[in-house]
């Protein structure tokens, strides 16, 4: 199987291939160029691989939660390549690959969703090595995120960097540490997407779509001022 997998949702852009299960990756910190860096960097990868994207089998792709316009470019991106050469999409949770990426078993994933909520959701991997929703993904406010049950999680994303202070009272009791520098990455789509892949779950672009959890993109001035 060889698939190329493309991560936009948060500051960080990313790409890979993965070859037969080698996974080459590239990634940086793009703030909001994601639109000028994700295709030449897609590029890179295809050329020193000599692959020609006729030759891939499916295109993956960060399907949130996670940042609007970010979404949007992943999943243009790989819709353009999937029309292009006929091939089937797969879209990965971004809070599913913050807890691939973070190399923990128990998991609290939390995006800063910008207007004072997160992104949110507490994944568990059993012992098959698939990764298990105990408390589904949601957008919220801090203070508000539901706690799972037991101890020994990991907190990870930008959420507890954005809002450490009232995640940190809300989950204290199931904390066992805070990792907010984890994030996302196109390595971490690509190994959880190959199983899957090969199960036969990718879709056709046309029906690729991200998952927002939230359709507001911005407070209006009254409610920016209510907050304050």
């Amino acid at each position: 199987m060889r698939f190329a997998a493309i991560e936009t949702s948060t500051e960080w852009c990313s790409v890979a291939l993965s070859l037969g299960g080698e996974i080459a990756a590239l990634e940086e910190r793009a703030g909001t160029r994601h639109s000028e860096l994700v295709l030449p960097m897609l590029r890179r990868l295809l050329e020193r691989a000599r692959l020609d994207p006729r030759a891939l089998d499916a295109v993956v792709f960060g399907a949130g939660p996670g940042s609007f316009t970010g979404l949007r470019i992943a999943c243009a991106v790989a819709q353009g390549l999937a029309f292009a050469h006929d091939l089937p999409m797969l879209g990965v949770s971004t809070l599913e690959a913050i807890a691939e990426e973070s190399g923990a078993r128990r998991v609290l994933a939390c995006i800063d969703a910008r207007m004072h909520e997160v992104y949110y959701a507490a994944l568990e991997r059993d012992c098959a090595g698939v990764w298990r929703e105990v408390v589904p993904a949601r957008c919220v406010a801090p203070a508000a995120v539901p706690r799972p049950g037991g101890s020994g999680w990991l907190g990870c994303g930008s959420g507890f960097e954005v809002y450490r202070e009232p995640l940190l009272e809300a989950l204290s009791a199931s904390l066992r540490g805070v990792a907010s520098e984890v994030h996302p990455s196109a390595v971490a789509l690509a190994r959880l997407a190959a199983p899957r892949l090969e199960a036969g779950e990718g879709v056709d672009a046309a029906h690729a779509v991200p998952l927002y959890l939230r359709d507001k993109v911005a407070l209006t001035t009254e409610e920016q001022q209510a907050r304050r």
